[in-house]
């Protein structure tokens, strides 16, 4: 732990007057005022009273950040927010550092980059690299060690596939045989062998252990509940090492734990250096940095019910197995979608337990199915209506493209 607040500071500005705080009208006068003290204080001893006005100026933010919509949100509070958090953070870092300050401070990192928005050349990312550098030491971990703590028993029903019904599987297409065979026309299929060269699968192959030694400190939202659509479905910020002893190898029968986000290859650049985007992907219409990647990370059980999608997607199976089930537009009507707005893209019916007097036409309503393993790629074609079940603990990761 030596060391520390010299190291944090080097990620900031070398002084007060070049540490930039430069916002809109938007902001009250008496907020920036309060910011510029907290800035004061940080290059001076009065790192309390630092500490303090850094909570103010996030409790006010937060405030701001929480009413009306998320997308209504000024983005001048966002990153206001995000200095708040830079400011608390850098404080809780000086004197007699513990490691529990330390992982405290790494938190309040976690919340500025979760709500926040990026300032300072993503500040918040720099310092939580010098912070977690502290806290959990570079390391090779032996993957082939088993957990310390067993997983949870699982009685999953694991579904036969009719071979009439399966989802075709192509190994390694041609860019223009994938344009014309499957993105054009519309057709699911599964792509084998195109990420077997991710490090995911190599250098650092994915486990429990692997995922606490790169995030286990890490604040994410996690997802309460077998489906968002179930009334105790809720979400919860925990660490990733408090969701995996919680949910993953915990005993909660009763509730499903499931990170489920596209946040958190931002959060941890080295998940993200672990996987590559497929080739594929240039067929679209956008760059690269329209892609969105999303992380799914949960134990067996988990369900993403029947739902819709506005873009391509390339669902990606890194560790366990899914049960997938998808089934065209044209079978929409079929399909019973909610009348609310908010979860028009996401159909009324239990796929695998259907209501048949409440929804007689489902029955009706032609499918293909599959299950995915490790290593394959399930090809979605905008707004075909797929159902995920998880078979077991699994780690996938979707990207999804014009």
């Amino acid at each position: 732990m030596d060391h520390v607040w010299r190291d944090v500071m080097a990620v900031l500005p070398a002084s007060e007057p070049e540490f930039p705080l430069v916002f809109s009208d938007v902001v009250e006068p008496s907020v920036l005022v309060m910011l510029e003290l907290s800035r004061k204080e940080l290059y001076t001893s009065f790192i309390s009273s630092c500490i303090e006005k850094a909570q103010v100026v996030i409790d006010y933010s937060w405030e701001k950040l929480n009413t009306g919509t998320w997308r209504e949100v000024d983005k001048e509070w966002r990153r206001v927010y995000s200095y708040g958090c830079l400011f608390k953070a850098v404080g809780t870092c000086r004197g007699e550092t513990s490691q529990d300050k330390v992982q405290d401070a790494i938190k309040t990192c976690d919340m500025g980059l979760l709500l926040g928005a990026s300032v300072m050349d993503n500040v918040l990312q720099r310092l939580i690299v010098v912070l977690k550098n502290k806290v959990i030491p570079d390391k090779v971990v032996d993957i082939e060690q088993p957990c310390p703590k067993k997983l949870r028993k699982e009685c999953i029903l694991k579904p036969i596939i009719n071979p009439a019904l399966s989802v075709q599987r192509i190994r390694c297409p041609a860019l223009e045989s994938f344009r014309s065979g499957f993105l054009e026309p519309k057709i699911p299929v599964i792509l084998e062998g195109i990420i077997d060269h991710w490090p995911a699968f190599n250098e650092h192959s994915w486990s429990i252990e692997y995922l606490r030694a790169v995030a286990g400190f890490r604040t994410v939202p996690v997802e309460l509940g077998s489906r968002y659509t179930d009334e105790e479905w809720s979400q919860k910020l925990l660490t990733v090492n408090e969701f995996i002893d919680t949910y993953i190898l915990g005993q909660r029968e009763a509730v499903t734990g499931y990170l489920a986000q596209h946040q958190l290859f931002d959060q941890v650049p080295e998940l993200k250096e672990d996987i590559r985007i497929p080739d594929y992907c240039c067929l679209g219409k956008g760059d690269e940095d329209d892609i969105t990647i999303n992380a799914w990370f949960g134990p067996g059980g988990t369900i993403s019910p029947l739902h819709q999608d506005p873009e391509q997607n390339f669902l990606a199976q890194v560790v366990g197995r899914k049960y997938v089930r998808l089934y065209s537009t044209d079978e929409s009507e079929n399909l019973y979608p909610h009348q609310s707005k908010l979860l028009h893209n996401t159909s009324q019916v239990d796929v695998e337990n259907p209501d048949v007097v409440q929804f007689p036409d489902f029955l009706k309503a032609s499918f293909q199915e599959c299950v995915l393993e490790p290593g394959e790629v399930l090809f979605i074609p905008r707004q075909h209506w797929h159902y995920v079940r998880s078979l077991e603990l699994s780690f996938s990761v979707s990207f999804w493209w014009s």
